[in-house]
């Protein structure tokens, strides 16, 4: 769960940008431990989220499934109030779950769904492009 900004208070993917030199899965793995303590290894893509804020900023993010192979949960850092691993009924019956999640959750049929996550974002366009397994 967030600590800030427009996800504060809600249960959300672990979620950063790519450093230098790092390739997004690499970026994916070190987010997860980063804010979990949890090591995992990308096994697929789940989807992309793709948006543009106040009509300039281009804003894309890659969702992976992952495997855990470790780590221990952790308690709380600076950016994270608290970690769960939480089943799709506990995160779709639970208030504070950003709306990207069920979207994700329920939206696996589609190949591409547009929405809008709330003006506390400022998108002017935002998709969201699932993987549609055969």
């Amino acid at each position: 769960m967030k600590k800030y900004g427009g996800l504060k208070g809600k249960w959300s993917f672990p979620a950063g940008f790519v450093d230098p030199g790092e390739t997004v899965d690499e970026a994916a793995v070190r987010e997860v431990y980063e804010e979990t303590g949890i090591v995992a290894e990308t096994i697929g893509i789940a989807g992309i989220r793709s948006g543009v804020i106040n009509h300039d900023i281009s804003d894309n993010l890659v969702v992976f499934h992952m495997k855990r192979t470790g780590g221990t949960e952790i308690a709380e850092t600076a950016e994270i109030a608290t970690c769960a691993f939480l089943t799709k009924e506990e995160l779709l019956a639970d208030p504070r779950t950003s709306s990207m999640i069920p979207s994700f959750l329920n939206g696996m049929d589609q190949f591409m769904t547009e929405m809008n996550p709330g003006n506390q974002f400022q998108y002017t366009t935002y998709k969201l492009m699932y993987h549609t397994p055969k």
